[in-house]
């Protein structure tokens, strides 16, 4: 075993090396150890991704203080942020993917570790059935000083509000507790000073709704002791900041009390272009709040949409204080190329705080850009970052998948393995496509850069025209692209599929001689288009096809509320 990761790890940094030297790239000649490869089986060797985006090529950090936005690159939404003592966490979301919200740590808000998932047993996470953009909806993570224990609390589409809870964030959370008087959506916890504690979150008004998108902010009063909602629920704001303006989808809702004021801020006007922040304040948790002068108090709406790195979809933020007493918030934002589209979803960013002479916090105001480079004072960069641009190599010698592996509503353990063949992942063709609201053999990282790399070394020998395996570009159950290794009239085939929700279209195929056992599989996005690269011999890379459009798999083109994700993938349910 350990000769094998040895092995793998010299042969992929080589493999690295040359792809990095374009397209003079190799492959290491790997035939004298490959393993047996059983009937419905893919074996994958590696996977390599590696990061490229020009904005990180040519704006170098200036000094060890100064780091990246966003600070997660990629597909974490709806960021929500506490603190204990020294030690930070936050956790985005994660709709209809396995293991569900990720939990991250720091001790400087600049050094981010991911240290495991929140929702990580099926007794915690019902997804099955639930298309790829529900499931669950802006986790917020809260500390209760009285009785030390953190909080997640959560909507899952398909059953309602919940939340978990435990006293060591870095081990496991509790089963869900229901809220069954807590409807709607984006539920957050706050544990006042007094002991008190509350819930609020986004819910449909009372009565008939006036316009399309017209909501309201609610609070009910929880009882920590008793894991128990008790008292009426009211209403804190209805419509928005401005209703005179209509505003729609006043959502994501985070309570706080500083120097004895309360404050509500949430999000409004979607989670698009138009989405914003806004602030209200009162003197008491359960009623009174007023809009301040000030909202929006974060959008990046109304600039100029051409100009340079735009940053766009501001919103759903939370606020933190530091050990040091000042305030940084994260939110939400998107970083669409060349002006058109993303596939890198909602992605966390984090800005200071500053504060009015009324005691009201804002993150922007006026034409102020959000910065893609940000310094915290005496906070040393460290080695092992989350931003910029960075490679990940996987050689599947270890007995469980990395942290930044997901499948799809459930462990699907059942369909992929790492000890079946020791050193390789082992997927079953499954009679289940990606495009079902099902469990596939799909095992998927996030997309994190719109430049970069992705390869894989796959073992795969197809029975019939029903299977094939290799890598699977996925932004839902409509929309993907499929670069596989199957069969047709008899011969084996390499070929990239378009799924959609009408029919499938090969955009390229290609046959494949006899008797190859091995296959290297090599994507490469240029941001707005793909291409795709497969070689069966040392040093050969040979071109598919290019200018694949990157843009179908687009929010901007499919909609929805995740980032894309690509994998591996292997089925028997391919027509």
């Amino acid at each position: 075993m350990k000769e094998k990761r040895i092995f793998n790890y010299f042969s992929t940094l080589l493999f690295s090396v040359c792809m990095a030297g374009g397209m003079a790239a190799c492959t290491s000649n790997k035939s004298e150890t490959l393993p047996e490869i059983a009937d419905h089986t893919a074996l994958f060797d590696y996977f390599n991704y590696s990061g490229n985006d020009d904005f990180y090529e040519q704006n170098a950090l200036p000094d060890s203080s100064s780091f990246y936005n966003p600070i997660l690159p990629g597909w974490y939404s709806d960021p929500s942020i506490c603190r204990s003592g020294d030690d930070y966490f936050l956790v985005t979301s994660t709709f209809s993917y396995y293991p569900g919200v990720p939990i991250f740590h720091s001790k400087d808000l600049v050094n981010w570790k991911q240290i495991g998932h929140v929702l990580n047993r099926p007794s915690q996470l019902k997804l099955d059935g639930q298309r790829i953009t529900r499931g669950i909806f802006a986790p917020a993570i809260s500390y209760n000083p009285h009785n030390q224990t953190y909080y997640m609390v959560t909507t899952n589409v398909g059953s309602g509000n919940f939340y978990v809870k435990t006293q060591d964030p870095f081990g496991e959370w509790s089963d869900p507790i229901p809220l069954p008087e807590v409807g709607g959506i984006d539920p957050s916890f706050f544990f006042d000073d007094d002991g008190k504690a509350y819930i609020v979150n986004n819910d449909e008004p009372i009565g008939v709704a006036e316009y399309d998108g017209h909501h309201t902010i609610r609070v009910q009063e929880f009882d920590w002791k008793n894991d128990r909602t008790v008292g009426l629920r009211k209403v804190l704001v209805n419509k928005g900041a401005h209703p005179e303006d209509k505003p729609i989808w006043i959502e994501g809702p985070h309570l706080y009390k500083i120097n004895g004021k309360y404050l509500l801020m949430s999000a409004e006007g979607g989670t698009s272009n138009q989405h914003s922040e806004v602030i209200f304040s009162s003197n008491s948790p359960m009623g009174g709040f007023t809009p301040t002068r000030r909202n929006p108090i974060l959008t990046q709406r109304h600039l100029n949409p051409e100009r340079t790195n735009p940053i766009t979809c501001a919103g759903h933020a939370d606020l933190i204080q530091t050990k040091e007493g000042d305030w940084w918030a994260v939110f939400l934002a998107c970083r669409p190329i060349n002006h058109q589209f993303e596939n890198l979803g909602r992605e966390t960013f984090m800005m200071p705080v500053r504060w009015d002479k009324e005691g009201i916090p804002y993150i922007t105001e006026g034409e102020e850009l959000i910065p893609m480079v940000l310094k915290r004072d005496g906070v040393q960069r460290g080695e092992e970052v989350t931003f910029g641009n960075f490679e990940k190599n996987d050689d599947f010698g270890a007995e469980a998948l990395g942290l930044e592996w997901m499948t799809l509503r459930a462990p699907g353990t059942e369909l992929y393995s790492l000890t079946e063949t020791p050193g390789f992942l082992t997927l079953k063709c499954a009679p289940v496509s990606a495009s079902e609201t099902k469990t596939p053999a799909f095992v998927c990282r996030r997309i994190q850069h719109h430049k970069f790399t992705a390869s894989t070394r796959m073992l795969f020998n197809p029975i019939d025209e029903d299977e094939a395996a290799g890598m699977l570009i996925f932004k839902d159950e409509k929309h993907q692209y499929f670069f596989s290794v199957g069969k047709a009239g008899g011969k084996k085939q390499i070929a990239l599929t378009q799924i959609d929700d009408a029919a499938n279209k090969q955009l390229a195929v290609a046959e494949m001689e006899d008797g190859v056992k091995a296959i290297d599989l090599k994507v490469l996005s240029k941001g707005t288009h793909f291409e795709f690269y497969y070689s069966v011999k040392k040093g050969e890379w040979i071109t598919l096809c290019k200018n694949i459009d990157a843009g179908y798999l687009s929010t901007a083109n499919a909609g929805g509320f995740t980032g894309t994700t690509i994998g591996m993938y292997a089925t028997k349910s391919l027509h």
